[in-house]
């Protein structure tokens, strides 16, 4: 019997955390979720991305913390939102912008 309760605690706190939303970004390296969405389609891990960033894009960009922004550049949270690594990384050149460092 308590094999069973334990089971049942476990799977009703794995329903549970399945049934969370996905968690917002909210303001990440100073953009938030809009700013970040006006760049996904230049950065889309689709074999047509647009060729260049939006004005919006860009401008959001300009706002950003390039430096912050590097640190996600291998992070699986970009596949999340159908963004290739290695196209959001060119993004700030394509504005204009020149990322940090080591980046």
């Amino acid at each position: 019997m308590a094999k069973k309760a334990v089971a049942l605690a476990v799977l009703l706190a794995v329903a549970k955390v399945a049934l969370l939303p996905a968690p917002a970004m909210g303001d990440v390296c100073k953009m938030s979720n809009n700013q970040l969405m006006t760049c996904q389609p230049a950065a889309a891990a689709t074999s047509n991305p647009t060729p260049s960033p939006s004005a919006d894009c860009c401008s959001a960009l300009s706002k950003a913390d390039l430096k912050c922004l590097c640190s996600y550049k291998n992070s699986s949270w970009l596949s999340l939102y159908n963004i290739d690594p290695n196209r959001a990384m060119q993004l700030p050149a394509k504005c204009g912008l020149t990322m940090p460092a080591n980046c």
